[in-house]
């Protein structure tokens, strides 16, 4: 087939076939020029403006994962080569770490990320196994349970990093059973921010060493960066209530903090990392995750602002401070703005957020929420969360998903591991 162009009868013959051999060239030159981009993609670093003169990375060896025998002791294993890889090799030959500086960062890592219940990474282990089983598209290989392990694990790096600064900024004194880590380290208490900053900064290397090669990696870092967005935004409106009025600390702003701050680090990134690793790629299908999740995370929170008030710091792993640091939660909201007399209201102007621990106006303020009747509130409340959670079953919602491979059964065991918990 003929491939030139009409030309003008103006246009010489000479001009046409300088013209065309012009067009051979340019098309040859482009040719060339992607293929030099491919050879060089094969050929060299995916990354050339960081790779420097770093010695190359020490192949990975995952551990055996027994998922059916021991999941959470496997899972548990997969944090234990992360930590190693950082400070025996990735730290130390790539990035010049002196002993001293190695240590401290194994030290503050074992502290810090271990030692929670872990529900988060451990929902994407059983999130992308219950996908890749319904797909049946290939067997599940050892790698895919670590691979899965080590985004798990990327999520209880980032509620690490989350708690260490939160810790600072709420003067809290336990966390998880110990001393907040920026308390045990006493004088050097200060050296705990750049810790929480320096657990966020391993958290995004840990994701390139294991998925820079991995066909959905922008797909995996782009969740983890707007998920890292959306909870600093709800840190933000958290943390923004201090130089708040009581009157500002209403259900709606309850609602707005809880959605961002926990709802979607705490439930949606669990399952999206699994969904994502398993090349789910529907966007309705993730907008319906997302609707179940953040319903999920929102009453997940409601529940943990209860058990901050009522539950024991043996209970929990940690004293609850919410009276005395004036947060806006559940049980206040709920009391000032729908339930308090106006002597009551006065009483939580003059002592909310204005007391200690274990003070007298704190416990009258924890028994005012019972005389308003808030434990058989917050039960019914509990039920009828489960319950419309529940109902999602049989919604678009979970038609949507169905349709794409992910099972009904990913929600409900996230939701059965947080539902009347005690702790």
């Amino acid at each position: 087939n003929n491939i030139m162009p009409t030309l003008p009868s103006s246009v010489s013959t000479s001009t046409a076939g300088l013209l065309a051999v012009g067009g051979i060239v340019v098309g040859s030159l482009t040719t060339s020029f992607w293929q030099g981009r491919n050879n060089q993609r094969a050929s060299s670093s995916l990354f050339p403006a960081t790779e420097g003169v770093k010695p190359a990375e020490p192949p990975i060896e995952y551990p055996t994962y027994d998922y059916e025998n021991d999941p959470k002791g496997s899972f548990l294993q997969v944090c234990e080569m992360l930590i190693r890889d950082l400070t025996r090799s990735i730290l130390p030959q790539r990035y010049d770490l002196p002993a001293k500086e190695v240590e401290w960062i194994q030290d503050m890592l074992e502290y810090n990320v271990k030692g929670g219940k872990m529900n988060r990474g451990l929902m994407v282990v059983d999130a992308g196994v219950a996908i890749l089983k319904n797909m049946e598209k290939r067997p599940i290989t050892n790698e895919d349970y670590c691979r899965l392990a080590v985004l798990g694990w990327a999520i209880e790096w980032l509620q690490a990093w989350l708690l260490v600064a939160d810790d600072i900024m709420d003067s809290s004194v336990t966390r998880r059973g110990q001393p907040c880590w920026y308390k045990k380290l006493e004088q050097i208490w200060y050296i705990a921010i750049n810790d929480a900053v320096t657990i966020e900064a391993l958290t995004f290397q840990m994701m390139k060493r294991h998925f820079q090669g991995h066909p959905n990696y922008v797909q995996l870092l782009d969740l983890m960066l707007e998920t890292t967005l959306q909870t600093e935004m709800g840190q933000l409106s958290d943390t923004l209530c201090d130089v708040l009025e009581l009157k500002d600390l209403t259900p709606e702003r309850w609602q707005l903090i809880v959605t961002y701050k926990t709802s979607f680090y705490s439930f949606y990134l669990s399952v999206a990392f699994a969904m994502t690793y398993a090349n789910v790629q529907n966007k309705q299908a993730y907008d319906a995750a997302r609707d179940i999740l953040v319903t999920m995370g929102v009453y997940f929170q409601a529940q943990d602002d209860y058990l901050d008030c009522f539950g024991t710091p043996e209970q929990i792993g940690k004293v609850g401070t919410d009276i005395q640091d004036k947060k806006c939660g559940w049980l206040f909201t709920k009391a000032y703005h729908e339930l308090a007399t106006a002597e009551q209201k006065a009483f939580l102007d003059k002592h909310y957020g204005k007391c200690k621990v274990g003070s007298s106006e704190e416990l009258k303020i924890k028994k005012l929420y019972e005389d308003l009747g808030l434990k058989q509130m917050y039960a019914d409340y509990e039920q009828e969360s489960y319950d419309k959670i529940m109902n999602m079953k049989g919604s678009e919602q979970g038609a949507v998903l169905a349709k794409v491979g992910v099972p009904w059964d990913v929600f409900e065991i996230f939701l059965q591991k947080v539902y009347k918990r005690s702790k």
